[in-house]
């Protein structure tokens, strides 16, 4: 026998009473499901060398600085202290070795202490800090004189000695036509 098919009403009153799948969740953002994990490793871990890096001038001073670089961090076993590998420009590994324990009391004031008890010297190409390695910033040369300006200049060196006058030439050039005085140009 065939069964007839439900009436309008009915089918109203079917669907009504029947569950639905709901909407499935989208997945957590990964920076907030990997936080936890990240906290954990950073706990058992830390940063490394890395950490190191951008205060490292601070932690040993300008004259290390200049010849060292952090490479490596690896905590001890155990909760013992760990060893920092350091990068070293050839000539300077005697230094380094001899101020070691210098340079172990800083980094472990600088990550707390008991996190390094050994330092391992690695010898090889230091690049530069980016502090050092930056040239000075060049000053904006200086812009002519004008004719009443160069007048007053020639007048004012007239009385100077002989010896002098070329510096002194030189000097008042560089005063008069220096951009960042501010001076106005126009008017004189």
């Amino acid at each position: 026998m065939r069964r007839t098919l439900p009436t309008d009403a009915e089918t109203r009153e079917i669907l009504s009473r029947r569950r639905t799948r709901p909407i499935p969740r989208p997945a957590p953002r990964a920076g907030r499901a990997l936080q936890d994990l990240i906290k954990e490793l950073d706990g058992k871990f830390g940063r490394g060398a890395a950490a190191l890096e951008p205060r490292w001038r601070e932690i040993v001073g300008d004259r290390l600085a200049r010849v060292t670089r952090p490479q490596k961090l690896t905590k001890g076993r155990g909760g013992a202290g760990g060893t920092l590998e350091l990068r070293v420009a050839g000539p300077a590994a005697l230094l380094v070795q001899h101020q070691s324990e210098d340079i172990l009391a800083r980094v472990n004031l600088f990550l707390g202490a008991g996190s390094v008890d050994r330092l391992r010297i690695a010898q090889g190409p230091v690049r530069p800090p980016s502090e050092i390695a930056a040239a000075p910033a060049r000053r904006p040369a200086a812009q002519p004189l004008s004719a009443h300006e160069e007048a007053e200049l020639r007048t004012a060196l007239d009385a100077a000695p002989e010896a002098l006058k070329g510096p002194l030439e030189r000097l008042g050039r560089a005063v008069l036509g220096d951009p960042e005085k501010g001076r106005d140009r126009s008017g004189g």
